[in-house]
């Protein structure tokens, strides 16, 4: 073991016998580590001992030197006024005692007019300054209330709207889910439709129906019946333009006749086949609709 290393060893080990005194010192295991902590420890301990006994000190001359100056103040109230601390009444005392507590309280070097008047002005500025600033933190605080009511009251207010929100959405979700099984049902309906459609024209086919009266033919054929009548909206029209005219007007009730006779072929030409096709057409075999 290094020198320097037993040297810190003795010095911790006369610390921990002045520290624990009669009561045995605890094992601790002894390495480079442990003991540099220890003397560590030991010096800074050592350190705040010599700081507390110059504290002592110090009050202990402070504490002699009041002595000194009471007895020098008693000595001398004795020789002016034959008055001593002793010879004080009760209410004296009292007085005595509070103006000592007033000097102790307001921290002035002695008991002096001079003395108790600027602390007591330093008091009350303070007191007025801490007064002041109460009144800004009671100002703070009645905004800081304000402000909180008004956050409860938006969340309040905003968690009626989440909660008319989410009962919307709920609805609206079962408004979509209902739109598509209708859907669905529509689709497979209009599958089924097809289906059938086919299933009668592939049997009308098969017994050797005119081509014509089928359901591709009859809406070929109504759609140029519309048509006809559409193109016959503005004849009329031109006709009526006409019929205010003196020559010939048996011409032109010809031209009307034959124009309402050809309209009129069509139209029992259309309803003779979709009379036939009524007739003619068996009922197909239903296909089971899921």
């Amino acid at each position: 073991m290094e020198a320097g290393m037993e040297e810190k060893l003795r010095r911790i080990t006369l610390w921990l016998k002045r520290t624990f005194g009669d009561q045995p010192i605890p094992q601790y295991e002894v390495n480079s580590r442990t003991v540099d902590i220890l003397y560590e420890l030991m010096e800074c301990n050592e350190t705040r001992d010599r700081d507390v006994s110059l504290v002592i000190d110090d009050m202990k001359q402070k504490t002699a030197e009041y002595e000194s100056e009471v007895n020098y103040l008693q000595d001398l109230l004795m020789e002016s006024v034959n008055l001593s601390f002793n010879s004080l009444s009760s209410a004296g005392t009292s007085y005595l005692n509070a103006l000592v507590d007033s000097a102790m309280a307001l921290e002035t070097k002695d008991t002096s007019l001079a003395s108790f008047i600027p602390a007591i002005n330093d008091l009350t500025s303070d007191l007025h300054a801490t007064e002041s600033r109460n009144r800004e933190m009671e100002l703070e605080l009645t905004s800081l209330r304000k402000k909180l009511t008004a956050a409860l009251v938006l969340e309040k207010h905003l968690q009626e709207d989440l909660k008319k929100t989410e009962e919307h959405l709920a609805m609206e979700k079962a408004k979509a889910d209902s739109r598509t099984q209708n859907m669905k049902f529509l689709k497979d309906k209009s599958e089924d439709f097809k289906f059938r459609i086919k299933a009668a024209e592939e049997q009308l086919s098969a017994s050797g129906m005119d081509p014509s009266l089928t359901h591709q033919s009859l809406v070929s054929l109504s759609e140029k019946l519309t048509d006809l009548k559409q193109q016959t909206v503005p004849l009329k029209k031109k006709l009526e333009s006409y019929l205010d005219l003196t020559p010939n007007p048996s011409l032109a009730r010809v031209k009307i006749e034959e124009a309402k006779r050809e309209l009129n072929a069509l139209e029992a030409e259309f309803s003779s086949k979709v009379d036939m096709m009524a007739l003619s057409v068996p009922e197909p075999s239903k296909r089971r609709f899921t």
